[in-house]
């Protein structure tokens, strides 16, 4: 079964403490975890979640959190378990070389603030109701760690969602070429009868004029021979003269 990101996110995240002081503590085996995690597919598609690292961070920085983040999980540290280092090993490069990418880094940076936009549009909305409904307008996402954590979440479920709707858009690609795909062969295929039919009906045209030729003429010999009918004929009848 698919795992369904958007239902068990709230149940994966880490809290803001513990993402705070991620750089250092986490041991080689704990960023293995962290990194295969469920619904790692989705939680990897953030490149800065993937390396720790702050959006803003320079490409210094970007560098030094890249080797030392892929030495501690590389397979040959991790010999215990090679194949599931391999894999984060990969998570790893791949989020480095996407923030190497300009565009890719871009489309990053505008997801996480958009949840962050997402998040304050929403505090304000509903102290806009508190306020209308004679409450106390306070949120807890007034607390700054409560607020980091509920636009974390909002990220995460926006980066689910790009990919999902990414998905989407490359199986319908996919779909439409193949159907393109079928429609070119038969095409070719009827081609390639219609030009076998064109050169057996040509290559058989002389025999088929012979036949024919053949047949007229048997039709012409026959009707040469053939005899004419013979009917016999009543003997005349003198009349007598009257005397």
């Amino acid at each position: 079964m698919e795992f369904n990101f958007l239902s068990h996110i709230s149940h994966q995240l880490w809290g803001v403490k513990q993402i705070e002081k991620r750089d250092s503590v986490l041991t080689s085996k704990q960023q293995i975890d962290r990194l295969l995690r469920p619904g790692s597919s989705y939680f990897n598609l953030n490149p800065f979640e993937v390396l720790q690292i702050d959006p803003e961070a320079t490409d210094e920085e970007l560098k030094k959190r890249f080797r030392a983040l892929s030495i501690l999980v590389h397979p040959d540290k991790n010999q215990d378990d090679p194949d599931r280092a391999q894999l984060a090993f990969e998570a790893v490069d791949k989020a480095y070389k996407n923030l190497l990418d300009p565009e890719q880094k871009k489309r990053a940076v505008d997801v996480i603030q958009a949840g962050r936009e997402y998040v304050e549009h929403n505090m304000k909305e509903k102290k806009k109701q508190l306020k209308k409904d004679g409450k106390p307008q306070f949120l807890e996402e007034d607390d700054p760690e409560m607020f980091r954590q509920a636009v974390y979440k909002q990220t995460m479920k926006l980066f689910a969602e790009l990919e999902i709707k990414r998905k989407e858009r490359e199986a319908k690609d996919m779909h439409e070429r193949k159907r393109a795909r079928e429609e070119e062969i038969e095409t070719a295929e009827k081609a390639k009868r219609e030009r076998e039919w064109q050169k057996n009906f040509e290559e058989t045209r002389d025999g088929r004029v012979d036949s024919w030729r053949s047949f007229q003429a048997g039709k012409s010999k026959a009707k040469k021979e053939k005899k004419p009918r013979s009917f016999l004929k009543p003997p005349k009848v003198k009349m007598e003269q009257r005397e």
